[in-house]
């Protein structure tokens, strides 16, 4: 939960119970634009949900918020409640294939005599076939510390580690290796749902997979998400060893990234404010994590019986959990200390962000000279050609994590990120992207390419196999708005389509143009929700809801 604090104490509501009323916040979205105030509840878990939905019905409806990670409005509520799922946070549990799902019988803990009891690591056909249920206000920060102390991680995990997993099954986060491993929901099993209509129930693929597929990218307005069972990878080593390439021209990003890839990982930073013929170089770097270590397994602090053990016993982790540059909660400082005595030098991340940008940063200092600058010593620093350069988690999956609350360089007005996917083939559409927004003067601070595999299954899910672009821009860019509303249009010309996680300002035409099952989706939110409880700013902008 991110809320930006009121400066006056408001009054109790009416009709909300006390100890469920979090008063009233001032919030918004990672981008920092359209701030709008809610009143915040907070239920543990979900007979307590489903009496959130009860009071929200007659209080403004309510949208699910986690972390505050989406750029946009998507876990706003502007005159109503928000719940803080960041309270659903509860214990991680390892499952095997004998173990029932949430919503069936409670899930065990496995035995530890796997690690603890034998110092050894269990064999990888049976870490293979392991799962987590896991409550949906866990961030990925002390979720991938937890796994990564017995062996094993996400297969897909997004580009910051502090977004929540409530948070990522309704955006179906993706990563930087969707060809190989997909987006975030086909790892998910099933997920403990709150409905309006039903309250708590299990969906999965075999149990209502209608709803269980609306809710893998549907933006929180199917249920709020309590718990989910996800699918598990060993982690075999935490670094991982990268190639990186120097390049000229963005038509040279195209090819490489629309070619044969042979790495599990890959991702391009371009120069979008570079001048003249260096207009959209880049750096290229693809990845794969590193061979299994030879002291048995990529396993963080496994090998003390006892401090293992310690760990182990205390896995709950609090509502909200989130490593900041000034603290961390007990719990996961125990799990960093264990880490650096037992294996140090193989931390699977950074505990905190090297630097924080303060409060009230001044807008005026993050200008397009100045960037552009940066954008020049970083590309000609990079290596025109290295192979095998050894990498870790942090900066391999989340490099913008080393600095904290980085999005308020942009100043008070904030800042939008325009993320959009093509489909293959349509390389030429991203160029004319690119180059109407250079045409319109729209600052481009910061670009980064990716490529999509197949589609998956979520009824509202962003991928779709091609390449995706997300270029940050200063929201208060002169003309950026009537810029970015043409390149909507040259984006659903070429049947492409713009991310709902990234969005503050798209336009409820152009989403039905961009999503092909936007009717479906209303129809089972229909069913769900036939009240309309659940509602968001991003849902009333693009009339996804009342």
């Amino acid at each position: 939960m991110s809320p930006v604090e009121l400066s006056h104490a408001p009054a109790p509501a009416t009709g909300v119970p006390a100890w469920m009323d979090g008063g009233e916040r001032l919030l918004c979205g990672w981008g920092r634009t359209a701030p709008a105030r809610a009143r915040i509840l907070r239920p543990r878990g979900g007979e307590q949900v489903a009496q959130a939905l009860a009071v929200a019905a007659a209080a403004g409806g309510t949208i699910a918020r986690g972390a505050g990670r989406s750029y946009g409005d998507a876990a706003q509520n502007g005159g109503g409640t928000v719940i803080d799922a960041t309270a659903l946070a509860g214990a991680i549990k390892l499952l095997d294939n004998r173990v029932e799902a949430p919503g069936g019988p409670a899930g065990e803990e496995l035995p530890r005599a796997d690690a603890a009891d034998s110092g050894r690591r269990a064999p990888a056909t049976r870490v293979s076939r392991l799962r987590a249920c896991v409550g949906a206000g866990v961030s990925f920060a002390p979720l991938l510390t937890w796994l990564a102390a017995r062996g094993l991680t996400l297969p897909v995990v997004p580009g910051t580690r502090h977004l929540t997993v409530g948070g990522a099954i309704a955006a179906d986060v993706h990563g930087k290796s969707h060809p190989c491993d997909g987006s975030f929901a086909r790892h998910v099993e099933s997920i403990v749902l709150c409905t309006p209509a039903d309250g708590p129930r299990t969906v999965s693929r075999d149990c209502d997979p209608e709803l269980f597929h609306a809710t893998l990218g549907g933006m929180g307005l199917t249920g709020v998400v309590i718990a989910a069972t996800l699918r598990l990878a060993p982690l075999r080593n935490p670094r991982a060893l990268a190639d990186i390439d120097r390049l000229d021209t963005l038509e040279q990003a195209l090819a490489l990234m629309s070619g044969t890839q042979h790495h599990r990982y890959a991702i391009a930073w371009l120069d979008l404010l570079a001048p003249g013929r260096a207009f959209g170089r880049g750096v290229l770097t693809r990845s794969e994590e590193a061979p299994a270590r030879e002291d048995g397994g990529g396993g963080v602090g496994v090998a003390s019986h006892r401090s293992t053990a310690r760990v182990a016993a205390d896995t709950r982790v609090r509502p909200g959990a989130q490593w900041t540059a000034c603290a961390r909660p007990p719990v996961l400082a125990r799990a960093a200390a264990h880490m650096r005595a037992s294996d140090r030098g193989h931390q699977p991340f950074a505990l905190r962000p090297m630097l924080t940008v303060p409060p009230g940063f001044p807008g005026g200092v993050l200008r397009p000279a100045a960037v552009r600058a940066f954008n020049a010593l970083h590309w000609h620093a990079a290596p025109r050609r290295a192979r095998g350069r050894t990498l870790s988690m942090s900066a391999q999956l989340f490099p913008l994590d080393a600095l904290g609350q980085w999005s308020r360089l942009y100043g008070p007005a904030g800042m939008v990120q325009y993320q959009f996917a093509l489909p293959r083939g349509r390389e030429e559409a991203l160029l004319r992207v690119v180059h109407l927004l250079r045409v319109r003067r729209a600052p481009m601070y910061l670009a980064a390419l990716k490529r999509f595999g197949p589609a998956g299954a979520g009824t509202l899910s962003f991928p779709l196999e091609g390449l995706t672009l997300a270029i940050d821009l200063p929201a208060g860019a002169p003309g950026l708005a009537r810029a970015l509303d043409d390149a909507d249009e040259l984006v659903a010309g070429a049947g492409g389509r713009v991310y709902l996680a990234k969005d503050s300002r798209l336009r409820p035409a152009t989403l039905a143009a961009m999503y092909p099952q936007l009717e479906r989706f209303r129809e089972l939110r229909g069913r769900v929700d036939p009240d309309g409880v659940l509602r968001s700013d991003l849902g009333r902008r693009l009339g996804l809801c009342t």
